[in-house]
């Protein structure tokens, strides 16, 4: 019970006893189409396929995890602090309200009926908890009212960009400003109650409350004015609130509690590991149908709040290319909510032509950079369901016939330029010394070269040059020869499954038969792989019996058992140690590096090629977007093997961004690459570019060589070799 003069506020101050009957029966009805409509939406992801335990495993933990990145706002300050900041205010705000609310309901649903019936009623609303509950609630909600206003401005006055696509529509308007509505409405309630109420002295701690009531009285409105306006604006207020509550499940507003859902489900590995395949390989694993996708592809799809940040790092997309990578996720959602309402047929989720969901030239157009999953404040896994529309169409025979050569080259060859696997080694035959046989001899490391640097003319030149700086180095290394294969990552990757898996048991029996301590590779995309995907590669937990008939012994990259090493990791150790008798003056060049997608986004190194280049003696400018926010070669994801029509090259961008866009970037001479396939695109592009007489590539591991042999000591190796001239 509330004593007369309390230091509270009436809550149902002129509503009446059938006001608070009608308030009650509306909360019960909006409370049952809430739980229907999340029934709904949960009973739906159980038609999806796979995962349930792995992605729910230790739960707990997950949703600890989960709330400490929520409440951080961390992702969503990531490029856009100014959106972050708005994003912040309206979570914790909207939170605030929501905790204020449900107190509110605590004390007089629960509270003052318990005490009623033990004949003690009482309420805790009162005194200096309400006094301090009515504070913090006005400056919390002001916070509210604010984020949203900002929302607003940013999406109607500046029409920011990624904040209008295809799928904008009138349920986004609806959810902006049921939220501006309801923010601005309970000030309005508040101070036409303190108002009405003759300015309670005490109440001045609702000081939005109260400046609107100072609004009002001043513009002219009467005590009893505001008496009789108020039910009102307070059932205003309220059939707002609950028609909101009640849409939440049914739209937009669901982002709410599917993105926090989506952020416990999510896989740190998701993209890096893309998901097996069974052992029956008659197993269906692409997207022949919409209930083909994963329970979590589907959250993913229902977790998506339009906010277009993948969009504006996409490369593909800003190489006008068909793929933008938030309308592929709401395509997938919209087919199968139109499906499910029975307001469209059947068609195919992705084909080459013909009438589906996604085009086969939107999948081909992603160079799986995972910009996309790095950029999604909700960690929305694109390339798991890309991955399967990729699977899908190589299972259709929808494949590029550059990708199909490819991957006939690797079936009969062993590699992707279908050249003879005794000429793999070859690159070495103009060194000054014998690579070792790792079959014949035991090594600390493996070495594993991969296709480019064995078989592409530029490449052999990278590869010539690691020999030598391990050689320098006097390390224990050796390779397989005709032995290596193709590793796998890119084909996987454009949805060619088996011959992956059966590439990845061709590897590990190699592994396991050579033991090495280390394994070591030249290419980003094969560290990837066989960092990542190769340890999993020879079970399915889905299945009786294991993928390929082979296990390996070793503990496959844990307590330095298996230690799968990109060589700048490998060597960033001995140049720190001096290992490599740099002094760190040695060459005096202003060059700009740019992160390989494989090695920066996918596994988190960004420093050990920077190290290296710094110890060359080399200044390092770093270009605007560099590290997590790299932009893609182009090579990725096939885009190595084909031909895209598009309105630039990635390569050609960002060959002008290193020259621009760069500070000092008119004093870059060198454009340093770590992988690979880096090399060969943007060697295309310094030329269709016409940039080939501004600026040089390299590879990190030729800059090296070149420091080494200007360098002190460089007969000191004790392999008695000497690095050699550089290629």
């Amino acid at each position: 019970m509330v004593a007369e003069g309390a230091t509270t506020r009436p809550t149902f101050w002129r509503i009446g006893h059938l006001g608070e009957v009608v308030f009650y029966l509306l909360a019960v009805v909006t409370i049952l189409i809430f739980l229907y409509g999340a029934y709904k939406r949960v009973d739906r992801y159980t038609a999806g396929t796979e995962d349930w335990f792995e992605r729910l495993d230790n739960l707990p933990g997950r949703i600890v995890s989960a709330t400490r990145i929520v409440l951080s706002n961390r992702k969503l300050f990531d490029r856009d602090t100014g959106g972050g900041v708005m994003h912040a205010f309206i979570m914790w705000g909207f939170l605030t309200l929501l905790i204020g609310t449900t107190i509110l309901a605590i004390d007089m649903d629960i509270y003052q009926p318990i005490t009623g019936a033990l004949g003690t009623e009482q309420s805790f609303f009162v005194g200096d908890f309400y006094l301090s509950y009515s504070f913090v609630m006005d400056a919390m909600g002001l916070l509210f009212v604010v984020g949203v206003g900002v929302a607003l401005y940013r999406r109607y006055a500046v029409r920011k960009e990624r904040l209008w696509g295809k799928h904008t529509s009138l349920e986004d308007d609806f959810f902006i400003w049921a939220l501006f509505l309801l923010g601005v409405g309970g000030y309005v309630t508040e101070g036409i109650r303190i108002l009405g109420t003759g300015f309670p002295s005490f109440e001045t701690v609702s000081f939005v409350g109260w400046f609107l009531a100072e609004v009002f009285a001043v513009a002219g409105m009467t005590e009893s004015a505001a008496a009789a306006v108020y039910p009102f604006v307070w059932w205003s207020h309220s059939l707002l609130a609950f028609a909101f509550i009640a849409a939440i499940p049914f739209g937009k507003p669901f982002h709410m509690l599917s993105s926090y859902a989506n952020i416990v489900a999510r896989d740190e590995k998701a993209g890096k590991r893309l998901p097996g395949v069974p052992a029956d390989l008659d197993a269906d694993t692409g997207a022949e149908a919409i209930d083909d996708f994963s329970w979590k592809e589907i959250l993913d799809q229902d977790a998506c709040t339009k906010c277009g940040r993948c969009s504006t790092v996409c490369p593909a997309k800003e190489s006008g290319r068909p793929l933008d990578p938030r309308d592929v996720i709401l395509d997938l959602k919209q087919y199968r909510e139109d499906l499910d309402a029975g307001e469209t047929e059947a068609v195919d989720i992705v084909a080459d032509g013909g009438e589906s969901v996604v085009d086969a030239a939107t999948m081909e157009s992603c160079m799986s950079c995972m910009a996309c999953m790095d950029a999604c404040p909700v960690d929305i896994e694109h390339l798991k369901s890309f991955t399967r529309m990729n699977r899908q169409l190589t299972d259709q025979g929808d494949v590029d016939s550059n990708v199909q050569d490819m991957f006939d080259n690797v079936m009969g060859m062993g590699n992707t330029f279908g050249d003879p696997p005794d000429e793999r080694a070859a690159w070495a035959d103009e060194l000054d010394f014998d690579v070792t046989d790792a079959r014949e001899q035991e090594v600390e490391y493996l070495w594993y070269v991969g296709d480019y640097p064995s078989y592409d003319d530029r490449n052999k030149k990278v590869a010539r040059s690691l020999a030598k700086i391990l050689e320098h180095a006097d390390v224990e290394y050796g390779i397989l020869f005709e032995e290596e294969k193709y590793d796998g990552n890119d084909i996987r990757r454009l949805g060619e499954e088996f011959l992956y898996v059966d590439l990845a048991g061709y590897h590990v029996e190699r592994f396991e038969e050579v033991d090495p301590e280390k394994i070591i590779c030249t290419d980003p995309h094969s560290y990837n792989t066989f960092k990542n995907e190769y340890p999993e590669v020879n079970y399915d937990e889905f299945a009786d019996e294991p993928l390929m008939q082979f296990e390996f012994d070793g503990e496959w990259n844990q307590d330095g058992e298996i230690d799968v090493l990109h060589w700048t990791q490998a060597i960033e150790e001995l140049v720190e140690d001096g290992g490599l008798g740099l002094q760190g003056n040695e060459l005096d060049y202003t060059v700009t590096y740019h992160d390989p997608c494989h090695l920066g986004r996918y596994n988190d190194e960004y420093e050990a090629p920077r190290e290296i280049i710094r110890a060359t003696g080399a200044t390092l400018a770093e270009m605007p977007r560099n590290r997590s926010n790299s932009f893609c070669c182009g090579g990725g994801g096939g885009g190595l093997w084909m031909d895209i029509d598009e309105e630039s090259k990635p390569s050609e961008e960002r060959m002008r961004e290193a020259l621009e866009d760069t500070p000092a970037g008119d004093a870059v001479e060198k454009f340093v690459v770590a992988c690979p396939m880096c090399m060969t695109m943007y060697e295309d592009g310094r030329k269709t570019g016409g940039y080939e007489d501004d600026i040089e590539i390299v590879d990190v591991a030729e800059l090296l060589v070149e420091a080494i042999e200007a360098g002190p000591g460089v007969e000191a190796s004790g392999s008695g070799q000497a690095a050699g001239q550089a290629d």
